[in-house]
């Protein structure tokens, strides 16, 4: 059963009941003031009020506020680069397949070179291309309204949200210490050597990354790194 489990990617899950209502609660707070602020102040209706994407969004900025996927850079140019993208191929591309197909590998490479990878963001190129009538009217002024406009929200929704709980920080880089400042921890260039030598996108901030080679060497070291950990207990 490990084995298959190892195999399906069902990862050990010690998260705790309240995080995972406080996350859930943080999805559904966001994704309701959303629809409101384009509704009411920005006048935006139908098709151009909220991007499908966003719900894709909300996953990660309030169940994985810490994630690197998610910090604010990743999805603000994420989805725009993706947008601009997206456009680009449905007013260029005769063909919906084949625009379709581009739009989300061109969006893919771009996220990575620009250093903003946001898989919603996939779904927002997709979104341009196969969008329907309404969508395509939009034009460019896709990209920035309701694209452009719906990933600012959300990240404010988020470093709103997430300051009202002292485990989460959002972004990441509010969480303490810095990389490096733990003792005995690794060095900014020893992070980078060793995620070059993966050569794949790994999902985890540097800090937290650090957080956890000091836990793992020591977890006594738990409330110098400011992380709660949880205690073993005895069988």
């Amino acid at each position: 059963m490990a084995t298959w489990m190892r195999w399906l990617g069902v990862e050990v899950d010690e998260v705790s009941t309240k995080e995972k209502a406080v996350s859930g609660l943080g999805g559904f707070v966001a994704i309701g003031i959303l629809m409101l602020i384009t509704r009411d102040a920005l006048d935006l209706h139908g098709a151009s009020m909220v991007i499908a994407s966003m719900g894709a969004s909300a996953v990660l900025l309030f169940a994985v506020p810490h994630g690197q996927l998610s910090q604010p850079w990743p999805v603000v140019a994420g989805h725009v680069t993706s947008a601009l993208i997206g456009v680009t191929a449905a007013e260029m591309i005769g063909s919906i397949e084949l625009a379709a197909a581009v739009a989300v590998g061109a969006a893919i490479g771009a996220m990575h070179v620009l250093k903003c990878i946001h898989p919603p963001g996939g779904a927002t190129a997709l979104t341009a291309v196969v969008g329907g009538p309404a969508v395509y009217d939009l034009g460019f002024q896709f990209v920035v309204r309701p694209v452009l406009l719906n990933a600012v929200a959300m990240v404010m929704l988020a470093v709103a949200f997430n300051a009202m709980f002292a485990w989460r920080r959002y972004p990441a880089a509010a969480n303490k210490p810095s990389p490096g400042s733990v003792a005995g921890g690794p060095s900014h260039a020893d992070v980078l050597a060793a995620l070059r030598s993966i050569d794949s996108f790994v999902d985890i901030t540097e800090t937290d990354l650090v957080r956890l080679v000091a836990l793992l060497s020591d977890p006594v070291e738990e409330d110098q790194v400011g992380i709660s950990a949880p205690r073993p207990t005895a069988r």
